[in-house]
Formats: structure tokens, C-alpha cells, sequence
């Protein structure tokens, strides 16, 4: 497999002033009653954005306010629970999710799947830091690809006890940042962020105008070098001024050999981002290479700063970075700060007539399945309940099948509008009101509304669906008579028996 060359950008390269302003989108405390200001920033509860689950209050105490609440939601196998935000189309967004668990020290944390619109994003697992009384977070990058984003919880075969959220923040990115990256195609999920040779806490606002998290990086003691003569400030990415005021780096001509990111990656691809900025005199050049392939040749580091990224570089397991100096370099090879994410081909959205479509039905059912929110057919594995999709990226709801769930309320006429649809069964339930035109659906195979309470006169149209072979309408409220063409139609199974309808008049 050939390997992808790293690009090299400078800080000459300058795409917009860094600010103090406060970080631009939503912030949510999932559990929480009230709204609350926090750090200058405020909290929203989240009953605006979900509307299943649990909020709970955790009986620990906790340092960080935003951590007191939870929301969980039900251990129901494949079933996804999610939450939707109101978004501004096409910009990127920074996505993170944080976990508290509200659990007794002797109680295992859930193991969950963590999705965004259509795509699998993550398996949550908090066992590790709830061990250490630590919360755990997991941030992405993905592009607003319509008016609202999901973020969704969903049990997996692993799950044994309920999913649970803490917080969940939406951030605009500027468009400088990743900006390599086809975001409607792929998005981003973070793996490592760490500031080299920083020994002091946590990164973040307002020193990254964005808030992400830049951790001191541990495991690693070379020489740890305070840097006050960097000038870097415009840098693709806008990394913080901060992560550049301090240095990993070695005597002259000794080579630094890192671990990271830490632990063991997936196999996949990775967008890898290397910063370094020279805070002292003379010159520091040096090659990099990751797991024994080079990365970059001679990079001649300079006080403006520079970094080295690569877009879709492959890895798999434990990763070590080598930088190597060259021959007639000053000083040793430094680093200051590096990022890398999963590149996460993205899932796919349901064609979107469905989806308005299917919001309506959702909007005239009092009491629609719970998991009737996020993307109606993807990832596969949780799709609504009672909905049958088609393959490919842009699929169409095919079967919508709502047998016997004690759901009452009407049919939307947005019904039509879902023209794959080739069965519909709601049988068995107490919907009302009259069958909509359903006309457009010409590859509707099977209509079954029996033992409900619909009323009206039965659609003449349904007599021109050529594909319908079953229509089950007994046991309801209609009236009127059974259409010419629905009695006389060739292959039709007819039911119509229980209702109120006349006999035709004599020919």
C-alpha cells in the first residue's frame, strides 16, 4: 500500500487573527432542570433537545459543575436514543460528548455505541477513568449537512445497564481548521490531543479559542524546555499560543522516540497533525518518521512555527514516532504539541423527502416509539423501530410496520410522500380519523389499517396502486361503499368486514 506524503504548512500562511471572543454554539447539561452559567459560558438543560431518558442527579460530589447530572436512557438492544440540535448548515462543527457515571464505586460502567447523524462514531467505554474517579469525553469534527445534527446513545451487544450522558457540546469551527479533510465524506473523530514538553493543566479556553482539550503528555522525560521567543500565531488549525511556549526535546543529535498517540489504535486511516515552533538560537532540522516509514525529511524548524500533517495515513496497533536530527543541525530534534484523528467515512443520511415525511407521521401519532428520532435508517443496525430500509448511502424507507403498539393518533397525508414504500401494516392499534390518498406509493404491495378506528369513506385511489395485492380494513369505523374498483380488481385479497358500509346499489 503506498502512503500518502505529509504537506507542510507554515505560519506565514495566515488565515485569521485569533480572538478572545467566547467559543460560538450549544452547550448542553444533559439531567439538568435549569440553565446554568458556567465559566462565562451558559449551560442549557437538555429537555429541549431529547425527549426520552432519565435525568439524575449524581450523590458524589464533583469538581466540575456540568458533571452533577446525567441523563440515561433504557438498555434496549439496538436501539438508539438521541438528541437533536439546531445547527447552521454547512459549517463544521467540533462535537464532544462527556461521561460521569452516576454508578456506586462496585458498579461496572455501560459499554455503548456512539453515533452522529447516520454514522457510528464511537464505542463509549468509561470502566477505565471511572476507576480513577475521572470523566471521559469524546470529540469529533463533522460538517452541519443540514439544519439540525443528531447525537445519538444506542445499546450494542456489549451493553448491560442503561447509557448515560453528561454534557454534550456543539462548537463552530472556522474553516481553516482540518480544512484537508472532505467533511462530506469523512468526519473526524479525536484520538490524541497532547502538548509536548508541557508539564502544567489542561489546555483549553481561553487560551484555545475553540476549547479543545490540549493534554500534558506523560511517559516521556527528555529535556523539558520553556520557550519565550515563539512568534506563532496564524497556524492552520489555530492551535493556542500556549502549546508553543514549551518544548520536548533532546541534547544535539539524539533522537526522540515517542509512544503516540497512547495505546493501541484500530486499524484505519488517521489524520496526524505535528506542531513545532524554535524558542531558542541556532538551527533545528531533523527528519520524522512514524513506525519506521518516513513522514518528513529535513524540516528546518523556525521561531514562526510550522506543522507537518498528513491527511489519511494508515495505522494499526502501537505507534511510535521517531525524529531523528540531520546532519548539521544545532541542537537536538524538539516537538511542542501533535493531534490525531480517526478519519471516519461517513455513514450516509436517509433520502431527506422520507425523513420530512416521516417527521409529520411522527408529529400525528400521540404516542410515537421512543426511538423515533436521529436518522430514520442508518447506522443499519439502528434503524426505527418497525422501519425497513434500502441499501445504499441515501436510503428509502421500504416497509413502515407498527403492528400492535397501542399507538393512537391519525394518518399524516405525508404517507404519500414516501413513494419506495411497498408495505404498510398498522393493525392493531387506535389510529383514527380518514386513510389519506395514498396513490403515489405504485409499488404499495400491502395496506394493513385493521382493527383500528379509522372513519370516512374508503379512497377510490387505492384502486389505481396496481401493485396492491392485500388491503385489510375490517374492523374499523368506514363508511360509504367499498369503490368499484377495489371490488372488481384481479388479485386483490379485500377485507373489509366490521364497518359501517353499504351495499353497492343494484346494477
Amino acid at each position: 500500500m503506498s502512503l500518502p506524503l505529509p504537506l507542510l504548512l507554515l505560519s506565514l500562511l495566515s488565515i485569521l487573527p485569533q480572538s478572545l471572543s467566547l467559543p460560538k454554539g450549544t452547550l448542553i447539561n444533559c439531567g439538568a432542570p435549569v440553565k446554568s452559567l458556567i465559566d462565562g459560558r451558559e449551560w442549557l438543560p437538555d429537555t429541549g433537545f431529547v425527549s426520552v431518558g432519565t435525568p439524575r442527579n449524581l450523590t458524589a460530589p464533583v469538581l466540575v459543575p456540568v458533571l452533577s447530572t446525567v441523563r440515561s436512557f433504557p438498555n434496549n438492544p439496538h436501539r438508539k436514543y438521541c438528541y437533536t440540535v439546531q445547527v447552521y448548515r454547512n459549517a463544521r462543527y467540533m462535537v464532544r460528548t462527556t461521561y460521569y457515571y452516576y454508578g456506586g464505586p462496585d458498579d461496572t460502567p455501560p459499554v455503548f455505541d456512539l453515533i452522529v447523524d447516520g454514522t457510528l462514531w464511537a464505542v463509549v467505554n468509561t470502566t477505565e477513568d471511572f476507576a480513577k474517579g475521572e470523566s471521559t469525553y469524546y470529540e469529533g469534527v463533522f460538517l452541519a449537512q443540514g439544519k439540525t445534527m443528531s447525537v445519538c446513545l444506542g445499546s450494542n451487544n456489549y451493553t448491560e445497564s442503561d447509557p448515560f450522558i453528561s454534557a454534550l457540546e456543539f462548537v463552530i469551527l472556522e474553516d481553516s481548521l482540518y480544512n484537508s479533510t472532505d467533511f462530506k465524506s469523512y468526519g473526524l473523530g479525536l484520538v490524541a490531543r497532547h502538548g509536548f514538553g508541557y508539564t502544567g493543566p489542561v489546555i483549553r479556553y481561553p487560551d484555545d479559542k475553540f476549547d479543545r482539550f490540549w493534554v500534558p503528555f506523560e511517559g516521556y522525560n527528555p529535556v523539558n524546555v520553556s520557550n519565550t521567543n515563539v512568534s506563532v500565531s496564524d497556524l492552520w488549525n489555530l492551535p493556542p499560543l500556549k502549546v508553543f511556549q514549551s518544548e520536548l526535546t533532546t541534547g544535539q543529535a539524539e533522537t526522540i522516540e515517542l509512544n503516540w498517540p497512547p495505546g493501541s489504535v484500530r486499524e484505519s486511516n488517521y489524520y496526524i497533525a505535528l506542531y513545532f515552533a524554535l524558542g531558542m538560537l541556532g538551527s533545528r532540522v531533523f527528519n520524522i518518521s512514524i513506525n519506521g516509514v518516513p513522514y518528513y525529511e529535513n524540516l528546518d524548524v523556525t521561531p514562526e512555527g510550522l506543522v507537518v500533517y498528513a491527511r489519511k495515513w494508515p495505522l494499526s496497533g502501537v505507534t511510535r514516532i521517531t525524529l531523528t536530527p540531520s546532519a548539521g543541525s544545532s541542537g537536538g530534534a524538539l516537538i511542542n504539541a501533535g493531534e490525531v484523528f480517526d478519519v471516519l467515512p461517513l455513514g450516509g443520511t436517509t433520502l431527506t423527502r422520507d425523513v420530512i415525511a416521516l417527521e409529520s407521521v411522527k408529529q400525528r401519532i400521540q404516542n410515537p416509539p421512543s426511538d423515533w428520532n436521529g436518522d430514520p435508517c442508518l447506522p443499519r443496525q439502528y434503524s426505527w423501530t418497525g422501519i425497513t430500509c434500502s441499501s445504499g448511502p441515501r436510503p428509502r424507507v421500504v416497509t413502515l410496520n407498527l403492528t400492535s403498539m397501542g399507538l393512537s393518533g391519525s394518518l399524516s397525508p405525508s404517507f404519500a410522500n414516501m413513494t419506495a414504500l411497498s408495505n404498510i401494516w398498522l393493525g392493531k392499534n387506535n389510529f383514527s380519523g380518514p386513510i389519506p390518498d395514498l396513490s403515489s406509493l405504485k409499488r404499495l404491495e400491502k395496506l394493513h389499517l385493521e382493527d383500528n378506528h379509522f372513519s370516512g369513506d374508503i379512497p377510490s385511489s387505492l384502486g389505481n396502486i396496481d401493485s396492491l395485492h392485500e388491503l385489510f380494513l375490517q374492523n374499523n369505523n368506514l363508511t360509504g361503499q367499498v369503490p368499484t374498483g377495489l371490488t372488481g380488481k384481479s388479485g386483490l385479497d379485500l377485507r373489509t368486514s366490521g364497518n359501517s358500509l353499504s351495499a353497492p346499489p343494484p346494477s
